[in-house]
């Protein structure tokens, strides 16, 4: 029940209260409203698994905060999932790495331009002992040795940019993946830790693998192929496909990451001594 535009409690201490709310009312006599704290300016940003699982955003978003007082939310996804939300309008920045969708993304229009941000490289694991005997500086080659040996084999299998890679290497392997291939449909944190349980082999991005801390029995078998070169960029999604995007607030992260303090920030992160991603923004 209304009266007045005060809502009648049932308790008796209620009633007074509304009453002398209503007496008040009635004298003029008008409490001021206590202010509405206003929110803090906050973007989302698309982006792969490596980037969160590595701790590189951990690392980074404290300080962009903290230079321009915008919050960032990050929705870490395999790259082809995070394009799909990006495409949807349901991120206001995209921070991916597979550079042939990332531009297609720009000429599809959901993007004005891509820029290069950093880059790592990617690694084969497996076990130490190395059973397929695969260990050396050409990826495509130990490929076609998991296939003739039918060594077991993860595969992220969630159209993320190291799966992307690992799909190119095996079409350059020319070879059948072998019956020992498994796709677990999941991030870099959750394959590798299936790798490590089963005792097989995987593809993963260097900066997870740096800061992956149950590596059991695997090491890195495979590195310093010029074809595992892993790049990163950055764009901001159109607000003329998606008007509601934060472009302002967004452009802000894109130009903060690409800028000296930004590109410092990135190099500053390293796990034990090792840095994990390096800089390599040109504007």
């Amino acid at each position: 029940m209304k009266w007045s535009g005060t809502v009648l409690f049932s308790t008796r201490r209620g009633w007074g209260v509304s009453a002398a709310a209503l007496l008040l009312g009635a004298l003029g006599w008008v409490a001021p409203m206590a202010p509405v704290a206003a929110q803090s300016p906050s973007i989302v940003v698309a982006s792969t698994t490596s980037t969160e699982q590595s701790g590189l955003f951990g690392h980074i978003l404290p300080e962009f905060t903290q230079a321009s007082g915008i919050a960032v939310k990050v929705v870490a996804l395999g790259t082809g999932q995070a394009i799909d939300m990006a495409r949807r309008g349901d991120a206001d920045v995209l921070f991916v790495h597979d550079k042939a969708a990332e531009e297609k993304f720009v000429a599809d229009g959901f993007a004005s331009r891509r820029f290069d941000v950093m880059y790592n490289d990617f690694v084969l694991v497996g076990p130490k002992a190395d059973p397929a005997q695969l260990r050396g500086k050409d990826i495509v080659a130990a490929l076609r040795k998991v296939a003739a040996t039918q060594a077991p084999f993860v595969s992220r299998g969630d159209k993320s940019g190291t799966h992307a890679a690992e799909l190119r290497f095996w079409q350059q392997a020319g070879a059948d993946k072998g019956s020992g291939y498994k796709e677990c449909g999941c991030g870099m944190g959750p394959a590798l830790n299936m790798a490590a349980a089963t005792g097989s082999y995987l593809l993963a991005d260097r900066g997870t693998w740096l800061s992956f801390k149950n590596k059991a029995d695997l090491a890195v078998l495979v590195e310093g192929d010029q074809r595992l070169f892993n790049p990163y960029g950055v764009m901001l999604v159109s607000a003329v496909k998606h008007p509601h995007v934060k472009s302002a607030e967004g452009q802000k992260f894109v130009d903060w990451v690409l800028s000296p303090a930004g590109q410092a920030s990135i190099a500053s992160y390293k796990i034990n001594g090792e840095q994990l991603f390096f800089p390599n923004a040109v504007r």
